[in-house]
């Protein structure tokens, strides 16, 4: 259980901090407005996140618990398509830029989730992952920690807004943490995939 747990932790540490559009606006509304004036859109984004993954991770135990075999297919997808966003993470150009906005709100955060189709993949990646169709307790345990996770990590974001300058001042502070992220999510998927085939060995 504690494996599990700690590939949650690094799953959602992984999607929730990795450079992103979310995490992008985040940082410009941070460096133009402060990190106060930018939590009601980290609050919105990550309340909006999380009914998502709800929404998403029951409707597809409802699913599964009748064709079983699907969670097997859908997990491998899952960790496929994990690996594809770490190895386009750690890949990624090391650039962040910052446009001037207005103050990003509580409705655009929650409504940005909703509507990107990164988020809806994860969504469904991460329910496919960390569901069981005899219990919810897994899925509960994983939305919980992905909540936690992901206020924190996209609040880090506001909070470094400002100084992004000096935290990731070069292209060579960016490209190791894009690696580190990319690696780290990399890792977790193939512990996943490991994990799925230990459990269907005879």
């Amino acid at each position: 259980m504690l494996s599990l747990l700690l590939a949650m932790c690094v799953f959602s540490l992984t999607m929730s901090i990795s450079p992103g559009p979310v995490n992008m606006v985040i940082v410009s509304s941070g460096a133009n407005y402060g990190f106060r004036r930018t939590i009601p859109f980290v609050s919105g984004a990550t309340i909006g996140f999380t009914l998502l993954l709800i929404f998403v991770g029951f409707s597809l135990l409802q699913f599964v618990s009748s064709y079983p075999a699907v969670m097997q297919i859908l997990e491998l997808i899952g960790s496929a398509f994990i690996i594809y966003v770490g190895y386009k993470i750690a890949t990624a150009s090391p650039e962040i830029t910052l446009e001037k906005r207005s103050v990003p709100t509580f409705m655009q955060g929650f409504l940005l989730q909703w509507l990107n189709p990164k988020a809806w993949i994860a969504c469904a990646s991460g329910a496919a992952l960390f569901s069981d169709p005899k219990t919810h307790t897994t899925l509960i345990a994983f939305i919980t920690v992905y909540f936690l996770i992901c206020y924190l990590s996209l609040a880090a974001w506001a909070v470094l807004g400002d100084r992004v300058s000096v935290v990731l001042s070069s292209n060579l502070r960016i490209r190791l943490f894009n690696m580190t992220m990319g690696g780290m999510l990399i890792a977790s998927a193939l512990y996943l995939v490991y994990m799925q085939l230990i459990r269907h060995v005879p």
